[in-house]
């Protein structure tokens, strides 16, 4: 089972999805539906022209509104970027670091990653730093290694204090938007890893403090199963968090709800 101790996170991160319209309406679907749920956090993470809008549209929900990603960069002549203050002055309050996407697609490398760490909690943003192997390194039997080596770039720098602001999503790359998902015992082995990776870098406060979220094609039918596990604290759901029942349902079911799990 969970820790009572840590209070289930799940984030939809819309990716390069939706239309104004579509995403205001995405985001009254979550509320509405969220509405009065207890013991779990949820977030969406939207493409930054509809920050504002679904900003709105969450107003007093509870959700919190989430970016995919930050630059490193407070202000300057980096043309396409967007700052951490930007962020925060659209109603931003967590970002996504390091996103399998964000590394293997646009190549991002593992210090760029860990200064966008450093810059979004600077600002007092919460942060989600993601990290997950590739089909090969999985293959490979590299999971837990690939795991270490992101972490401890990602988290360089970063104290005990600021890690009550961090989450870690682990996010193995050959599940995303594939179908595929770790077994529940894979997902559970591979945070087990993280968590005790995480008492070797800080101590055992930090790391049974710290929520690591599964993100690997987490669906309402494997949910309930996947944050059953000890060290699964929720998940960072992509293709079922454009639909705003599905999405409620996945965090329905990290709350434990009985009624909706």
């Amino acid at each position: 089972m969970p820790s009572p101790t840590r209070t289930p996170f799940v984030g939809g991160n819309w990716k390069m999805n939706t239309d104004r319209a579509g995403a205001v309406e995405l985001a009254t679907g979550v509320a509405e539906q969220l509405k009065g749920l207890d013991g779990v956090e949820a977030a969406v993470f939207v493409p930054f022209p509809y920050l504002l809008p679904v900003g709105e549209a969450l107003a007093g929900s509870g959700v919190k509104l989430g970016a995919q990603d930050v630059s490193d960069q407070p202000n300057g002549a980096f043309t396409g970027e967007v700052s951490t203050d930007m962020l925060k002055d659209c109603g931003v309050t967590v970002v996504l670091a390091g996103h399998s996407e964000r590394r293997h697609v646009i190549g991002e490398c593992d210090e760029l990653v860990n200064q966008k760490v450093k810059a979004s909690l600077k600002a007092g943003l919460e942060v989600i730093l993601c990290v997950g192997e590739k089909l090969e390194e999985r293959e490979a039997g590299e999971t837990d290694v690939v795991n270490e080596r992101q972490i401890k770039a990602g988290l360089t720098g970063v104290s005990a204090q600021d890690m009550a602001r961090v989450t870690i999503a682990y996010e193995p790359v050959w599940a995303i938007g594939t179908g595929k998902t770790a077994t529940p015992d894979d997902a559970q082995s591979a945070h087990a890893a993280i968590r005790a990776l995480l008492i070797e870098l800080y101590d055992e406060g930090v790391a049974n403090a710290t929520r690591i979220q599964y993100g690997g094609s987490m669906k309402p039918g494997n949910a309930a199963d996947l944050v059953a596990q000890r060290d699964i604290d929720g998940g960072l759901i992509g293709g079922a968090s454009l639909k705003a029942a599905d999405f409620a349902q996945i965090v329905q079911a990290a709350a434990g709800d009985p009624a909706h799990a």
